[in-house]
């Protein structure tokens, strides 16, 4: 993940937890940096026959429509024959106008929209810095990459304002044309001078902040969510988390970092050049070096990443170690792992909703799972 404008954003989101962390910086990638960073993350996975990249903010789109040409540009003359580059991109959708659409469809971005849900439950924490807001703004953006024949999906940031309203957020996103959604959960604690908390590694006390749903307030968003899909759009709308629990049922490795076993492959890469272990641990005791003195690869497979990588596992809560979802979420992002346990080491905030989410797909899902395990082993043997 590479954040070409660093923290720059044209809205000031009241939960972002990266354009209020006092570290980050608004630049845009210099272009040295740009094309070390392609260079050295396709010779890297050279043997691999598809590299994606993210880019995130911030707001990415701030860092111009040239940068992105660039960047294609590179990736063409970097990418060893018969390799198959795509690319993701995270937007606020504000500022995509025609150009934007056109060249984004051209090249074959997929594109991550940020939407909360309709205006009401959208606009209140998604702001710009003069305070007004945004969602007509992302709507009309969303429109003109739908009309582009832009891949899009929807990002939706659980919180206060829609944990409770999971059937109406799905109902609009499926409305606007949404057939790929992600939900996450905001799960964030207040620092000092009003910015939010470090990780409870570097800052383990702090209240939450006033914005963060109930500690089962995301399982039960999506429990709303699932029964409305199961009952509806199957087969027709993806919800990402619906797809890691099948594949998790099925006994395949996920795919999303917070149900990973290991957080080792899941780097950040600021505008400077400095890379950290994290995008949510982009504070000075992850910061791994700079790609412009060593290699991206040296740095990801340094001591310090494959430590970062293997505390998730070697540090997990007592509660985790007997609990029979722990296959499913791998005691989840260490983040978020901040609720004083009876001993041992802290528990995760977001424990309820997995458990409560996981109990109630297992019997639903189960049918899905068996069919994706076979088609797995399927294809194992005919690799073989």
């Amino acid at each position: 993940m590479a954040k070409p404008a660093g923290a720059a954003c044209n809205l000031d989101c009241r939960y972002c937890y990266y354009l209020h962390r006092a570290e980050a910086s608004a630049r845009r990638m210099p272009h040295e940096v740009l094309e070390r960073f392609v260079r050295d993350a396709l010779a890297a996975q050279r043997d691999m026959p598809e590299v994606r990249f993210a880019w995130q903010g911030g707001e990415p789109t701030l860092a111009g429509l040239d940068f992105f040409r660039d960047v294609v540009a590179l990736q063409d003359r970097y990418a060893p024959s018969g390799m198959r580059v795509e690319n993701a991109l995270q937007t606020n959708a504000t500022l995509i106008d025609r150009e934007w659409a056109a060249f984004l469809a051209e090249r074959r971005f997929l594109v991550g929209v940020s939407l909360d849900g309709p205006a009401h439950l959208h606009d209140p924490l998604r702001r710009d810095a003069r305070g007004r807001a945004s969602h007509a703004r992302a709507l009309r953006g969303w429109e003109r990459l739908e009309r582009a024949g832009v891949e899009c999906n929807t990002l939706t940031v659980v919180h206060s304002l829609n944990w409770r309203r999971g059937v109406e957020v799905y109902r609009y996103l499926r409305r606007i044309g949404s057939r790929h959604m992600q939900f996450i959960p905001l799960v964030e604690r207040l620092g000092d001078r009003g910015m939010l908390a470090a990780p409870p590694a570097v800052q383990p006390r702090a209240d939450l902040a006033p914005w963060v749903a109930p500690a089962d307030g995301f399982g039960r968003f999506l429990c709303e969510v699932f029964d409305e899909w199961l009952a509806k759009d199957v087969g027709h709308v993806f919800v990402q988390l619906i797809e890691e629990r099948v594949a998790a049922l099925a006994g395949l490795p996920a795919r999303l970092c917070v149900f990973a076993a290991d957080c080792a492959r899941t780097p950040m890469l600021e505008a400077d050049g400095s890379l950290f272990s994290c995008d949510h641990y982009a504070y000075p005791a992850w910061r791994l070096g700079s790609i412009v003195a060593a290699p991206l690869e040296n740095l990801m497979r340094s001591a310090r990443q494959d430590a970062f990588g293997r505390a998730k596992r070697d540090r997990l809560p007592e509660r985790c170690l007997g609990c029979e979802h722990l296959a499913a979420c791998c005691g989840g992002c260490p983040r978020h792992r901040f609720v004083p346990a009876a001993c041992g080491a802290p528990e995760n905030y977001l424990c309820p909703s997995y458990q409560l989410f996981f109990a109630h797909t297992a019997v639903p899902l189960a049918p899905f799972a068996a069919g994706l395990r076979a088609d797995a082993q399927a294809a194992a043997q005919w690799c073989e």
